[in-house]
């Protein structure tokens, strides 16, 4: 009897079991399907922010009623416009130094630390249900004749298609967008990024407007960089951009070194994500990559930038003529 006592006992345990388990599936198969239902809607928010634009070319043309919807669904609770952009110089003063004449010095340790914001670089958004935060990478503008041009990582704009959904905030800080909101009218991709995100073609050259304020251009407003192509290296060299949780920027003055002929180097620690797109100046002024390339930019200890080859002038001339 005690056997059969036992058996049974036994036998209940293991009905508790299986029922435990049963349990246990049960509530692993809901997170699943929970979690498929999750990745569903995810996935459809982002093929909802994306279009195929002309991949040949690496060329996509905004709507114009959809960059005016994404500007106003930045302005709507995410950032603030300034009553009167700041003019109060001295903020930007050691973004503008000449490091020949002196006063350059790597960062002691070598690690990034919030910065000023500059009214030449600032943060891009991305409103709606992409997957990504409010704003996810950096930009810089940099000069053209029409004064309507920025550079960032070919990453931030185009991922399974170009994104619709981008809106450039200049100088922006603590939720304030003190040179206003800009969207895209043209963005240009290397063809070989467009094909298969070729990390040596990790560059991108976006034209911009300000809705509501036609025939305003952004270099009047902000200043620009201007690029240098076929940098000598190693060189002194400065990296900024924007955190995807940080309200500021930060900055990391290193050495720029080549990775190969394609790729540039910045060994500093601490550069998040959400940097990715921002500028590497060399001599305050010169903009010689933009955080992107190798391994999406890098790692906590090193930052890479494509280097700016006869390719990438060729993109950027591209851009700038619109064909």
């Amino acid at each position: 009897m005690t056997s059969r006592v036992g058996e049974r006992e036994r036998r209940r345990g293991h009905g508790r079991a299986v029922v435990r388990g049963s349990v246990v599936i049960g509530l692993l198969s809901t997170l699943v399907l929970a979690g498929a239902g999750y990745v569903a809607w995810e996935l459809r928010g982002i093929a909802a922010n994306r279009a195929d634009g002309d991949p040949a070319l690496g060329v996509y043309q905004q709507d114009p009623e959809r960059a005016d919807r994404t500007a106003s669904a930045v302005l709507d609770g995410i950032v603030r416009e300034a009553a009167e952009p700041p003019t109060d110089d001295k903020a930007f003063a050691g973004s503008d130094a000449d490091w020949r004449s002196g006063g350059w010095a790597p960062s002691d340790p070598l690690e990034a630390r919030p910065a000023a914001a500059e009214p030449a670089a600032g943060a891009l958004f991305s409103p709606g249900n992409d997957g990504d935060p409010d704003h996810h990478c950096s930009g810089v503008v940099v000069h053209s004749p029409g004064g309507d041009l920025i550079a960032t990582a070919a990453h931030c704009v185009h991922g399974g298609g170009f994104r619709t959904n981008l809106a450039f905030v200049p100088g922006y800080r603590d939720g304030t967008a003190p040179f206003g909101v800009w969207v895209p009218t043209r963005i240009d991709v290397d063809p070989r990024w467009a094909r298969d995100q070729d990390p040596d073609a990790d560059v991108a050259f976006v034209r911009v407007r300000r809705p509501g304020y036609p025939g305003q251009r952004l270099e009047d407003v902000t200043g620009a960089r201007t690029i240098g192509f076929g940098a000598e290296l190693p060189a002194p060299a400065r990296l900024m951009g924007y955190p995807n949780a940080a309200e500021q920027p930060l900055d990391c003055r290193t050495t720029a070194r080549p990775a190969g002929p394609t790729q540039i180097r910045l060994d500093c620690a601490d550069v998040p994500n959400g940097t990715s797109g921002g500028p590497v100046l060399t001599d305050g002024r010169t903009l010689i990559g933009v955080i992107g390339g190798r391994d999406g930019g890098g790692d906590d200890e090193t930052s890479y930038s494509v280097y700016f080859d006869d390719r990438i002038r060729a993109l950027y001339e591209r851009s700038m003529a619109g064909h």
